[in-house]
């Protein structure tokens, strides 16, 4: 069985069109919301269409760790509220991590949009997925028993995703589903430039490589604090 563990907070818009595309999906799945206090519809919306909700203190790598230790699949695959996973999304997980030594992996990521940023966005995606980089919102799956081989996602308030791919390719053999693709959102690289982006990505991994502490990270990634 896969458990799907979708972090959210405030939601309500998007997570009804992702939860009732997993409802749909014939393979054997378990869904977890991990809530961290919307004051929405957002759990009133993940009960209605079937999943578990789990309560947490607001930050996705908290959200994320308590999703995952509410979860009985052999496989995790943990989902972004904003994101699309088209039909047989499931059935390829299914089939990669069954028919091989994979230990996990994640999904070719589109973002929305046909406008030539989100096609940008999509084709900076998959040239860093080519030397081994890529994060949540791309549906990172692992296998339980090597999720908690690796002692789990840490609950860290920034870089969570990357900190936990780091240990995952390091952990064994990944793959990447290309076909179907994972769709995403691009809403949040609104208002920012190519170059802008570029240069936040490089900045936040130069800092957290330099010891700069996670909380500090969220602080300047989410525009609460500058360096100089």
């Amino acid at each position: 069985m896969i458990s799907v563990v979708i972090p959210t907070f405030n939601e309500e818009a998007r997570l009804s069109d992702l939860l009732a595309q997993l409802v749909q999906s014939n393979t054997n799945h378990e869904i977890i919301v991990a809530d961290g206090g919307s004051s929405d519809e957002t759990i009133a919306i993940a009960r209605s269409l079937g999943a578990r909700v789990v309560q947490a203190k607001k930050g996705r790598g908290i959200q994320l760790a308590e999703g995952a230790q509410a979860a009985t699949g052999k496989i995790l695959l943990f989902l972004h509220a904003d994101s699309v996973l088209p039909p047989g999304g499931l059935d390829s997980i299914e089939r990669e991590m069954g028919s091989s030594n994979m230990v996990g992996g994640n999904f070719r990521l589109e973002f929305d949009g046909d406008t030539g940023f989100s096609r940008w966005l999509t084709g900076f995606y998959a040239w860093i997925r080519k030397r081994g980089l890529y994060y949540g919102d791309s549906g990172i799956f692992v296998l339980r028993s090597v999720y908690e081989e690796l002692g789990g996602i840490k609950p860290l308030a920034l870089m969570e995703d990357y900190d936990f791919s780091r240990r995952l390719e390091r952990s064994g053999r990944t793959c990447c589903i290309d076909d179907p693709p994972l769709i995403t959102s691009s809403r949040k690289f609104a208002g920012r430039s190519a170059v802008g982006i570029v240069w936040g990505w490089l900045k936040i991994h130069a800092l957290y490589h330099l010891g700069v502490s996670p909380d500090r990270l969220a602080r300047i990634y989410y525009g609460r604090e500058k360096i100089v």
